[in-house]
């Protein structure tokens, strides 16, 4: 358990601190830059980040059900909070997976084609996604950490 509850906890910080930072620092930073400078950025800082999210769900998955499975003995034997943070959590999964197979993809795309109005609504979508999914991470650990003490 505590190996798990350690990938766990890890897995968060990076996808949801990453959040944070794209949201809060990269963003505000970015407005001062032209459309074409700024759409690159994000193209490019996204190239980094994402391959860092597809480990941290990976991870994420992996070690959360490891835990209800084998250390709490399945579903059945875990808290409310537990429950909360499964489905913020597969609803986080589900929209970083359109962020990735949808306009993404479409920011790529208009890039290459130097759509740079194209690549701005796919990247206002992103940004629109990305707040949502922040405002669900940091609820998700703030049920996750606080959680067991309400039950």
């Amino acid at each position: 358990m505590p190996i798990a509850i350690t990938i766990h906890i890890l897995a968060a910080v990076i996808w949801v601190g990453g959040m944070f930072f794209a949201y809060m620092v990269l963003r505000p930073a970015a407005l001062d830059l032209g459309p074409p400078q700024r759409l690159s950025l994000w193209s490019r800082a996204f190239a980094r980040f994402f391959p860092w999210v597809w480990v941290a769900v990976v991870l994420l998955l992996l070690s959360g059900y490891w835990m209800i499975l084998f250390a709490f003995d399945g579903f059945v034997n875990v808290g409310l909070y537990i429950h909360i943070m499964n489905a913020t959590g597969i609803l986080m999964v589900l929209i970083f997976l359109h962020v990735f197979f949808a306009p993404y993809r479409r920011l790529n795309r208009a890039l290459a084609s130097a759509d740079f109005e194209a690549a701005g609504q796919a990247l206002n979508q992103i940004r629109i996604l990305i707040a949502i999914n922040l405002v669900l991470g940091l609820i998700t650990i703030v049920v996750g950490t606080a959680g067991a003490y309400y039950t």
